[in-house]
């Protein structure tokens, strides 16, 4: 087995969690064991969202900076006569980059491997070849030969489907493949920056959150933005990547390894104004790199969080991140290390003058 440092091997365990919107458990105990050390108070809302205080001024604003717990996946709806397995998606996926791809289902019983076939193409009209499959026409081998072997296994419909992939250190080690960055790159962000604070004076008080179902509506964000009543709030995400072959800049232009993304808007968001001239002038300031983004489908956590109560400055920090919603992405380890080095920097400034200053700018 490989050897990893502290920070990947923090990053291997996150995304090796299983945990789909609505059964983050597995994510959620990953996160807390890394969060709690650099805490003065870990709880979860009522749906499972994750919450860590760490105090830096009693009475100081409230800095919430969010990840989102869940990863896209599959549900169990219905098993047929011959014991194969029919899903609902969990999140956004793409037909074409679902077929012949290994899944774990987590049943009562145990893990089982599945692989998710369709009908071969040897046998299909020379039209249908052509067009991808639809994900209503797919099915999960498990290997049983009826119904009832398939419930003795212990599967039942509402287990969790997940996809298989072993993290990855590639040849240049700066880039790590794994499955579900999306978004546990937010959750090691919100633990590392708690990390970077533990012995730092900071004028505030900081919540690092990992957020339960974001891939089905931005639900955790909402019901933990309640429990907390932030002053700013922070969605830590994955963004788009432009620098595969076919991209034109007009469709995105960001570049793994040149910074974190500063989103401009996204289609469940317009950035807070006076937030993110803050944040932009704390990273020229200190000479954090940084790209500008912008999603016109598609949304953050900050969606949720900017809405809660009577509304909250907010702003998406996001890590961009190649092959998003498949079974393995891949992303830069210099981004994550100055998304967290920008938001210390910019936690550090944000005292009560600040915050009034931004919230009416």
């Amino acid at each position: 087995m490989a050897e990893y440092n502290e920070t990947v091997s923090m990053l291997k365990e996150l995304t090796d969690a299983r945990a789909i919107s609505g059964n983050e458990k597995e994510a959620r105990q990953v996160m807390e064991k890394y969060i709690t050390p650099y805490a003065d108070e870990v709880f979860t809302d009522n749906i499972g969202s994750l919450i860590a205080k760490k105090t830096g001024k009693e009475n100081g604003p409230k800095i919430m900076v969010a990840g989102h717990l869940d990863e896209v996946g599959f549900m169990v709806t219905r098993i047929d006569d011959k014991g194969f397995v029919y899903f609902q998606t969990i999140g956004g996926w793409w037909s074409q980059v679902m077929l012949a791809q290994r899944v774990t289902l987590l049943t009562r019983k145990g893990d089982i491997t599945g692989i998710i076939g369709s009908k071969p193409p040897h046998i299909l009209p020379a039209e249908a070849r052509k067009k991808p499959v639809d994900i209503k026409e797919m099915f999960i081998d498990i290997g049983a030969s009826s119904k009832e072997e398939a419930e003795e296994f212990g599967v039942r419909p509402g287990d969790s489907i997940v996809p298989y992939f072993e993290f990855t250190q590639m040849k240049n080690d700066k880039l790590l493949l794994a499955k579900a960055w999306d978004n546990r790159i937010g959750c090691a962000i919100a633990i590392e920056v708690l990390k970077r604070l533990k012995g730092e004076e900071h004028p505030n008080v900081v919540y690092g959150v990992g957020t339960v179902q974001e891939e089905v509506g931005l639900r955790g964000a909402r019901t933990s933005t309640h429990r907390i009543e932030p002053d700013i709030g922070f969605g830590v995400d994955v963004g788009i990547a432009g620098d595969t072959p076919g991209v034109s800049d007009k469709e995105a232009d960001s570049k793994i390894g040149e910074g974190p993304q500063i989103i401009l808007y996204d289609a469940s968001a317009i950035s807070h104004k006076g937030l993110r001239d803050y944040v932009l002038d704390t990273a020229d300031e200190k000479k954090i790199p940084y790209q500008y983004a912008t999603m016109a489908a598609g949304g953050t956590d900050t969606g949720s969080i900017h809405l809660t109560a009577n509304g909250v400055p907010a702003l998406s920090i996001t890590i961009a991140t190649r092959y998003i919603h498949t079974h393995a992405a891949i992303l830069h380890q210099d981004d994550f290390e100055n998304a967290v080095k920008l938001i210390v920097e910019v936690i550090k400034g944000l005292d009560t003058e600040k915050v009034k200053e931004i919230t009416f700018n």
